[in-house]
């Protein structure tokens, strides 16, 4: 059985639903990037990198293939192509109590999807900063 907060995050992925994902994150979520050192936390970071992850990963290939689930948390491994690259990585997402998510990790293989993410998931945000 599906978790709830799972439930929510698919829809949000399926609808690309920014204020869902509003809904659904916490405020003091934390977000770890496969090619940023160091966490980032807050909500508004976190919906940044997850709106560009959208727009670079969440294409017609993008699909989950595999998940596994614990009391309050979710493993859910990915795959799509980016310009002729396959990308395969994984969501890890933890939730509160409440139901919302509080911590989000990716990770992304191989080195050459990670290099050709990076570059894509860069634009994306440069371009919603320059939109604020």
């Amino acid at each position: 059985m599906t978790p709830r907060t799972i439930e929510q995050w698919h829809q949000v992925v399926q609808n690309r639903d920014m204020k869902a994902l509003q809904n659904l994150l916490a405020d003091d979520v934390v977000f770890v990037s496969p090619v940023v050192h160091t966490p980032q936390a807050g909500k508004a970071i976190t919906t940044a990198y997850l709106h560009a992850a959208m727009q670079v990963l969440n294409n017609p290939s993008f699909r989950y293939l595999n998940h596994w689930y614990g009391p309050d948390s979710a493993v859910l491994e990915f795959e799509c192509e980016v310009e002729g690259i396959t990308v395969n990585g994984i969501d890890m997402i933890h939730w509160n109590a409440a139901g919302r998510i509080d911590h989000f990790k990716v990770m992304v293989r191989p080195l050459k999807a990670i290099n050709k993410v990076h570059e894509m998931m860069g634009r994306s945000l440069q371009q919603g900063a320059a939109q604020q």
